[in-house]
């Protein structure tokens, strides 16, 4: 995990570098009529993701391919090095959105037929996300994406980066849209979509696990009344 995070790192200070010609060797793009089908829909996309590989280089390079997106960020506290990173991030066409402050923009992003990339293996807080098996144990997972996806029927489409070692190339592989579930209880069906949602980022770990980079406590939000599972 350490080296995947200078990998990206690595990966990250050549943005300025990369073009439409040059990123065909950098990065293939397999599925791709996944994504093109969800998105002939006409809700808009969710791009369902997380933090696998040079996860940055995914969405930069689906732009220079000629589908840039919106994708949400909480600002750094160093306004300087955000200002950096976000200048990076932006040089193939993508747009931040504030975390904090995505939900209209997010809605207005998908009614006009756009796509908005969401990381979601981030650990949530008990107000932000409802809780789903993450490798047999409870995770506290954010409901928003689910919310979403219901109240918009846009497709939510998995979308993960790999490193092909065998021809030295990263993969960025778009899967089927996820089929969401749909009944007469809202909440009931957050909690089975983000299930699903969970299990499809679950089941990429399990494929390549030493390219998922984590470094935080993905199970530090507890149900209440459960003791920590960290002891620092």
């Amino acid at each position: 995990m350490i080296r995947q995070i200078g990998w990206m790192a690595g990966e990250f200070s050549q943005f300025p570098k990369y073009t439409r010609e040059s990123i065909q060797k950098i990065v293939s793009v397999d599925g791709c009529e996944n994504f093109d089908a969800a998105r002939r829909r006409g809700k808009g996309v969710l791009f369902l993701t997380g933090h696998m590989s040079a996860w940055e280089l995914a969405p930069f390079a689906h732009a220079l391919y000629g589908n840039p997106l919106h994708f949400l960020v909480r600002p750094l506290t160093n306004s300087r090095v955000d200002a950096l990173i976000n200048g990076y991030r932006c040089l193939s066409g993508n747009q931040p959105i504030e975390k904090n402050r995505s939900a209209r923009a997010v809605l207005k992003v998908l009614s006009e037929g756009g796509t908005v990339g969401i990381l979601a293996d981030h650990n949530s807080s008990l107000g932000e996300g409802v809780f789903v098996s993450f490798f047999g144990m409870a995770a506290c997972t954010t409901s928003g994406l689910a919310r979403i996806a219901l109240r918009t029927e846009a497709a939510v489409v998995p979308g993960f980066l790999a490193w092909d070692a065998a021809h030295k190339i990263y993969r960025l592989q778009f899967e089927p849209a996820v089929e969401l579930v749909r009944t007469s209880d809202e909440e009931s069906d957050v909690l089975a979509n983000t299930a699903k949602f969970t299990a499809v980022i679950e089941e990429r770990v399990r494929k390549y696990p030493d390219q998922w980079v984590w470094a935080h406590k993905r199970w530090k939000t507890r149900p209440p009344g459960e003791k920590p599972l960290y002891p620092f």
